[in-house]
């Protein structure tokens, strides 16, 4: 009884807020009277009661970003003898991107191979020696020199390998840090490269819609692009698993293919759709369409056509209850299909004669 009490309450004010609305409707202007005296049939404006849709859908502005972003630096310092990428561009993975002069390396190398060859020769000749003169201490020396000089030999190879950059992706080439010919020390950046082959797309959701998201595992999620009404699947890939501290929202990462001939870069708007997916969804009855009586009963006036625009009107009881979006859902009293008066109802008498109000002549 109390619920029933809060609802009838709840209506019966939001009734009274379209009251003016309801005298101001299509043909409440006009008492009865004055219409039947000019022999004219009083125009009202109709709706039709439909299925609700098995969802509801929120709407969320999103921004492009790169699956990963790096910016690729040499472990090796040098001048930059060979750089081809430019901005903007997509290049493959293993493909050049820079090249530092590979003449210091080489001559470090053979440097390296030189003093190895020495010092195994030395060893040898030391090792030949043993039982004599020669000190153990020396040959242990000699042993420890070729060591030494192998790793020397590594070291130059490491530097010659790592004094050219290849993609390790397919990427798209963001930005040049440095010009050709810069010399550049180890670890400064050179250039910054985007993986664009999965697209994501970031979007923040409020605390209510994410946990209400978490309860149901029927989401769909779609990009649509200002370029094109097309809308795209969408995937969650990530999540970010504790809410900002200003707006309450949680970051979701959502991922989908490369749309094809379209073409989309990091810093892109996006418009994200996200349906609920919900089955117990029933037709809206708007305010402005229905009647509370005295005994808290709820009505709305059905319109029943004999002819293409005119028809007669009759009271009709029906039964009704508020969602979470704070829409009237219809519960019982009508079929999907039937014409309902819109605007005005409180105005009409059952079984008055009523034609369709199709707009204001020009």
């Amino acid at each position: 009884m109390l619920n029933a009490f809060f609802f009838e309450t709840f209506l019966v004010k939001a009734l009274s807020l379209t009251g003016l609305l309801a005298i101001a409707g299509l043909g409440a202007a006009v008492p009865d009277t004055a219409w039947a005296q000019d022999g004219a049939v009083r125009p009202v404006k109709l709706m039709t009661v439909e299925e609700r849709a098995k969802g509801v859908t929120r709407q969320f502005f999103g921004q492009v970003v790169a699956r990963e972003t790096v910016d690729l630096a040499f472990q090796v310092g040098g001048q930059i003898e060979q750089f081809p990428v430019i901005e903007g561009q997509q290049i493959a993975a293993g493909a050049l991107i820079a090249q530092l002069d590979l003449e210091p390396f080489e001559l470090q190398l053979d440097q390296a191979n030189l003093q190895l060859d020495q010092a195994e020769r030395t060893l040898a000749r030391l090792s030949q020696l043993s039982g004599t003169a020669v000190s153990r201490v020396a040959a242990d020396d000699a042993e420890t020199q070729v060591g030494l000089s192998r790793i020397a030999v590594r070291n130059a190879e490491y530097s010659m390998e790592h004094a050219t950059l290849h993609a390790p992706f397919d990427a798209l080439v963001a930005a040049r840090n440095v010009a050709t010919f810069t010399t550049v020390a180890a670890g400064t950046p050179i250039v910054r490269l985007h993986d664009m082959s999965d697209l994501r797309i970031e979007i923040d959701v409020p605390e209510i819609l994410f946990q209400r998201a978490g309860e149901n595992a029927d989401v769909t999620l779609m990009a649509k692009f200002p370029v094109r009404d097309e809308l795209y699947p969408l995937k969650i890939r990530e999540f970010d698993a504790e809410a900002s501290a200003v707006g309450q929202t949680f970051r979701l990462t959502l991922g989908m293919d490369r749309p094809a001939g379209l073409s989309v870069l990091p810093g892109s708007s996006v418009t994200v759709l996200a349906t609920l997916a919900d089955e117990g969804a029933l037709p809206i009855i708007p305010v402005t369409a229905m009647q509370i009586a005295n005994d808290g009963s709820v009505h709305v006036m059905v319109f029943e056509a004999t002819s293409a625009e005119e028809g007669t009107v009759s009271r009709r009881e029906i039964t009704v209850e508020p969602d979470r979006d704070g829409v009237f859902q219809l519960v019982s009293g009508l079929n999907i299909g039937d014409e309902i008066v819109m605007t005005g109802a409180n105005a009409l008498s059952d079984g008055q004669a009523v034609r369709r109000f199709t707009g204001f002549a020009d």
